[in-house]
């Protein structure tokens, strides 16, 4: 009865030390994993900030000015020529002091 009860035993503790082993191994396996994602995350960030850099350089005010005015042949117009066209629902203030314009190819002829 002893012998078989230390069989039984001896079956459950070899079970549970491969149950021990086992978790152990996969711990160690998901643990590699991890350090392996945060290295993957930490070169993303700084992926990202690079990319960050970079728009706002290609975004600068002063870089797409240059590009509209020697490249392309832009200029500001002149502030007679510039006209709001206010929101809808938004109330319309009449400007006084500067003169009307007509539409684009409607202007007096001198």
């Amino acid at each position: 009865m002893i012998t078989r009860l230390n069989l039984i035993l001896t079956g459950v503790l070899i079970a549970c030390a491969l149950a021990v082993v086992t978790s152990q191994h996969k711990a160690r396996k998901l643990y590699v994993e991890l350090q392996q994602e945060q290295e993957h995350e930490k070169r993303f960030e700084v992926e990202w900030g690079q990319l960050q850099l970079e728009q706002s350089t290609w975004a600068m005010h002063t870089r797409i000015e240059q590009i509209a005015t020697q490249q392309l042949r832009m200029r500001a117009p002149v502030a007679a020529r510039i006209q709001v066209v206010p929101a809808e629902g938004m109330q319309v203030v009449p400007r006084t002091n500067v003169p009307a314009v007509p539409p684009v190819g409607m202007e007096a002829k001198k």
